[in-house]
């Protein structure tokens, strides 16, 4: 039998803890039982799909040392960010509870003519699990409570980065799901590459989401596309999220935007798809040093797992072969430097290095940068630091921010992206390669429309109708 081991990720170390690889019969197991509950899941009145969201939340509360503990083992981020993720994404849960309760949550529509519309739960959803947020985007996290908010079962693939975590996680969270009256299968936790792979071609899966890296999210991608009954797949696989300045700006409050992009570049040890990978400063800038000083002076941290370390190495190597260094610390924050006409003349400059790696891109007129802004891959977020006020600065954001609602999902004003609000307004999400599917947010009340259909029921007694269609 395979068997996945967690890591200490301080010291390398395994944990003599075993987690089996589940098999391809426990796939097609939990996919049958995912199947035969998804009518009386759909079925639950608000009121009562409420509170398995609320008893989940409660009982990873009530759970949450523990968890903790054991997760700052396999990704040493620190039990201070880690009790913080998990308040995220309990508050996340109790916020999806409130949203499934207000009348327009199934959009219902009447026409004259006895028509009448909702939105539907899609079925069975396959979730693929995070490595670098434990909790608010693995086996409790946005992608399950949007499902489950949207009344679908949720078969989840753990992260191999944190297999004790994913484990325990989703024995607490299956039984406060029992508990609180789900129907059997509503949620199960599989684990292993091969169980992953089935999992997307399991025909009674109807939608599945992800969060990782491009290759493995194009994998899957093209998996659920090339099934005989393609299914829609949320991927979120990688963002450079540029980050653009103006003279005035620097000007104003150079040192503040230093120290401000370095707390943003090295958060969570900078492994966050929204980092901040391109910073665009215009030439003269004055803040080479500063940047060199701040970035050099930066503290190493453990990655979450020895691949992503590996993957970070090479990324580094790859930008050091197209863009003079500015700093490096050894397996921590690297920063580097080179100008616009370089970076739009090397592709390899745009690709998402992930990790506490910053460029920095020089460019040398208004018109320059809007080049670049229109050139930029697809991001989860794009930023800029203007001075509010000065005629020159709002010009230029007025030209510029139109370009940027086309190349990002959300767009900061004198901010920065890392940090993500979960509430009605967010959507996390953006043009490939950052998602594959801008029109639809993994993060916020928006996430869960993802796992619902429409339906029409034309000419359809009332007394017949789901419950949202009835007045």
């Amino acid at each position: 039998m395979t068997v996945l081991h967690g890591i200490d990720a301080r010291s390398g170390e395994r944990l003599d803890d075993p987690v089996p690889a589940s098999s391809g019969e426990q796939v097609r197991e939990a996919c049958a039982a995912a199947e035969d509950a998804a009518a009386a899941l759909a079925r639950l009145p608000a009121a009562a799909r409420a509170r398995l969201l609320e008893q989940v939340a409660e009982a990873l509360d009530e759970a949450g040392p523990g968890l903790v503990a054991l997760a700052d083992t396999e990704t040493a981020l620190g039990s201070g960010p880690l009790t913080a993720e998990l308040t995220r994404a309990t508050n996340q849960l109790r916020l999806l509870a409130t949203e499934v309760q207000r009348e327009d949550f199934a959009a219902p529509r009447w026409e004259e003519g006895a028509f009448a519309r909702m939105l539907s739960p899609v079925g069975p959803v396959a979730v693929y699990a995070a490595s670098n947020f434990p909790f608010a985007l693995s086996v409790a996290g946005s992608d399950t409570a949007a499902a489950l908010a949207a009344g679908c079962p949720v078969v989840v693939k753990a992260h191999p980065g944190h297999p004790l975590t994913s484990r325990r996680t989703g024995e607490v969270a299956g039984a406060a799901l029992r508990d609180a009256g789900a129907p059997d299968g509503t949620f199960a936790v599989l684990h292993g590459m091969e169980a992953g792979t089935a999992l997307i071609r399991d025909p009674r899966i109807r939608a599945a989401a992800f969060t990782g890296s491009r290759a493995g999210g194009r994998a899957l991608f093209d998996a659920a596309a090339a099934r005989p009954d393609p299914i829609p797949f949320y991927g979120e696989l990688g963002s450079v999220n540029p980050v653009f300045v103006t003279e005035a700006a620097v000007r104003a409050r150079g040192e503040e935007l230093v120290q401000g992009y370095l707390t943003s570049l090295t958060r969570y040890h900078g492994q966050l798809c929204t980092n901040p990978g391109v910073l665009l400063l215009p030439s003269g800038h004055g803040l080479t040093e500063p940047l060199r000083k701040a970035v050099g002076g930066a503290e190493p941290a453990p990655m979450l797992n020895a691949r992503i370390l590996e993957n970070y190495r090479a990324g580094l190597e790859r930008l050091s072969r197209s863009a003079a260094g500015l700093a490096a610390v050894p397996d921590g924050p690297h920063l580097f430097t080179t100008t616009a006409a370089e970076f739009r003349a090397r592709p390899e400059l745009a690709e998402e290095c992930f990790g506490p790696a910053g460029l920095v891109v020089e460019y040398a007129s208004r018109d320059e940068a809007l080049e670049l802004a229109r050139d930029l891959p697809g991001s989860l977020t794009a930023t800029l630091h203007a001075e509010e006020g000065d005629p020159e600065d709002e010009t230029f954001a007025r030209e510029l921010l139109p370009v940027l609602t086309r190349r990002a999902g959300r767009v900061v004003w004198n901010g920065w992206p890392t940090g993500v609000a979960v509430n009605r307004t967010m959507h996390h999400g953006g043009p490939w390669p950052a998602t594959t599917g801008a029109q639809f947010t993994s993060i916020g009340t928006e996430s869960v429309r993802r796992f619902q259909v429409p339906v029409v029921y034309q000419g359809v007694p009332e007394r017949l109708l789901p419950g949202p269609l009835r007045r």
